[in-house]
């Protein structure tokens, strides 16, 4: 048979030198949008922000205050509150545990006082990396407590947001959270002070539905992603279709949600710039 006679291939083993390449681990990320990979320096000196396509990562609190508060400004409010665990769930402790080691960070918000280009303030900065900046008990706490010292102090409240929404390791006490943070920035509205507040991607559920909604001023960042629910959810509670880019900070904007969108490399001017004009001087 011909097929008998088809002589098989004979594969043979090449040795190759390896290269001597040396990559440092951790040291590059890959860009969401546009794929290519960045080197992590440069994406800290760029606001971490994509040098090739513009895309906005998300950002550690340190590097925040680091990019808002004028240089030795910034003092955290000294609120020793422990995260407890209400509904005895066995891996919660042990996922908090973990997340501390591996941010730096003691929850998912940090509050303090600080200068804007000079201007004093009370400023709350969350940070997506601490479970997903969702809401509990201690969050709650830091932000009322943050918005009682802006009534004490007569001192500008701002407030970045980015949260999953409430956190359900702690059940309906984490709802909670809504009504009391909300009662306190209505003693403030009360109180005459400016609250604003600056929405970052990603900013849902029961954090939207609250403190993140109230502010005087309302901004947020380039295509922040902005709502309560998921667009699946949505799309099957009311079993209709949605608009395109329903929930990004560019249709918010068109459809009078948020008042402005400022890049990253402009919000610390632009927050100055508000303040002072609260005040009633001159920019």
């Amino acid at each position: 048979m011909i097929v008998d006679k088809i002589k098989k291939r004979e594969f043979v083993t090449v040795k190759t030198k390896k290269p001597n390449i040396d990559v440092p681990i951790g040291k590059w990320v890959k860009c969401d949008n546009c794929r290519e990979i960045i080197y992590k320096d440069t994406l800290r000196e760029n606001l971490n922000i994509c040098p090739n396509c513009g895309h906005y990562f998300r950002m550690h609190i340190g590097k925040r205050i680091e990019m808002l508060i004028d240089d030795g400004a910034y003092k955290r409010f000294d609120i020793n509150i422990e995260t407890t665990n209400p509904l005895g769930l066995e891996d919660y402790p042990k996922k908090l545990k973990s997340l501390r080691e591996k941010t730096g960070l003691e929850e998912a918000v940090s509050c303090g006082t600080g200068k804007i280009n000079g201007e004093k303030v009370v400023i709350c900065i969350m940070d997506s990396g601490f479970l997903m900046g969702s809401m509990g008990v201690v969050v709650g706490e830091k932000i009322t407590y943050a918005i009682e010292q802006a009534i004490e102090l007569k001192l500008p409240l701002i407030i970045l947001s980015t949260s999953g929404g409430a956190r359900m390791q702690e059940g309906i006490i984490s709802l909670m959270q809504m009504a009391k943070t909300t009662a306190a920035l209505t003693r403030l509205d009360e109180a005459g002070l400016l609250y604003i507040s600056v929405l970052t991607d990603p900013t849902y559920g029961g954090v939207t539905a609250s403190f993140a909604s109230l502010g005087d001023i309302i901004l947020a960042e380039p295509k922040a992603m902005i709502g309560f629910a998921g667009q699946r959810v949505i799309k099957q509670t009311i079993g209709e279709e949605l608009p395109e880019g329903f929930q990004t900070a560019e249709f918010l904007l068109e459809h009078g949600f948020i008042d402005k969108i400022v890049e990253r490399k402009d919000l610390k001017d632009t927050i100055y710039k508000l303040i002072k004009l609260n005040k009633g001087g001159e920019v």
